[in-house]
């Protein structure tokens, strides 16, 4: 069994190389546009995740550069709850889908689509 704990130091968000590659693609042809992350209060267990292709940061965002074709905005307001995250895609079943791998989740709710924290 291991514990991950909540680091305040670590880096805000990052990506694996799948994660980079799919999103890589998903921006191929589209000049100046990038990935901005966010969470929204929603579904049973109290925050959802939301991916969205944007042509611009907010400007509260904190910008992160995951990979030199690459850019990730995440929304100021979710940085305490993302803090730590890693965005992976992986395949379940006969989908291949984005997945979270967020140290701060302490429950989520049967469905996977909301999750809460501490």
């Amino acid at each position: 069994m291991t514990v991950t704990t909540f680091d305040p130091n670590a880096d805000a968000v990052t990506m694996t190389a799948a994660a980079v590659k799919h999103f890589e693609r998903a921006l191929a042809g589209k000049e100046d546009q990038l990935v901005r992350l966010s969470t929204k209060e929603s579904g049973c267990s109290g925050f959802a995740y939301e991916l969205d292709l944007v042509a611009e940061a907010q400007t509260t965002d904190v910008v992160l550069t995951p990979h030199e074709h690459v850019t990730l905005a995440v929304a100021a307001d979710a940085i305490d709850i993302l803090r730590g995250t890693e965005i992976d895609m992986v395949t379940e079943g006969v989908n291949t889908v984005v997945k979270f791998n967020n140290p701060n989740v302490v429950a989520e709710c049967g469905c996977g689509e909301s999750f809460s924290v501490n």
